[in-house]
Formats: structure tokens, sequence, C-alpha cells
């Protein structure tokens, strides 16, 4: 076995990490703890951590469980998922994904802005604003 193939297998694969974010955003977007998400489907708040920082891939029965009480449909985990995700052979450095996420998730602002997207209950207004703040944000950049 080559060091290279030891660091593939203890490091998460891209697409878990893009997983375990989007549980994140959304367990936020919500106002639900790690520990509240976790006993609602009936395991440990670690378990939560491990699959929002994609070191524990989420099996298919559980991801449905999540989707559940999340209220959204399983594709949901894997959408805004670039195609670099999903042709990446190699996983993304651990250390980046997870200092992004955490700089991201950690502002007040981006968490306020999240719960107020899911506040809208018409999804043909939210997929607008999903779109303005897309264009907008192509156009300045």
């Amino acid at each position: 076995m080559t060091t290279q193939t030891l660091v593939r297998r203890s490091a998460p694969n891209p697409i878990d990490i893009h997983v375990g974010g989007r549980l994140r955003l959304r367990r936020l977007a919500v106002g639900l703890s790690q520990e509240r998400l976790a006993k609602s489907i009936g395991i440990t708040f670690q378990q939560i951590q491990k699959y929002e920082r994609g070191t524990n891939r989420i099996v298919a029965s559980r991801l449905h469980d999540l989707a559940r009480v999340l209220d959204v449909p399983v594709g949901y985990f894997f959408s805004d998922m670039g195609e670099g995700t999903l042709s990446d052979s190699a996983p993304a450095p651990r250390e980046e994904a997870m200092a992004f996420a955490h700089d991201l998730m950690g502002e007040r602002e981006t968490l306020e802005l999240v719960r107020s997207y899911y506040n809208i209950s018409d999804p043909r207004i939210r997929k607008r604003l999903f779109d303005l703040v897309k264009s907008v944000s192509k156009a300045v950049n």
C-alpha cells in the first residue's frame, strides 16, 4: 500500500464533503441543533458532526431519513454540485473545505440569509430570488 493510497482513504471524498455541507446548511436554516436532528433519526450528535464534515459517508436510508426530517427531497443534498466534484478522483484537501464551510456558516449574515430564504413558502418565489442572487453575483464578479 502506497502513501498516496493511505492519504486517499483517510481524506473525505469531495462528494461526501458537499453532501455534508448541504446537510449542515439545511439543518441551520431550519434552526435545528445537531443534537435535535440526531435524536429525531435515532443516532448520536457526533455522527451528525461526522456527516457534516464529510468524514463519514451517509448511506441511502439515512439520507432519506434526514431529508424527511429536514423537509427536503433527497436530491437537495446533491444540488449545486459542480462538475469538478463529480469527476474528481482525488479528494479535496480537508482543511480547505472545512475552513471554507466554517467561515461561511459562521457568519451571522449568512445564517440570517439562509433562514429568511427558506421562510419563503412559495417555491417559485424562492427560485426567482435564487436566480436573481446568482445573476447579480455573476455580474459583479
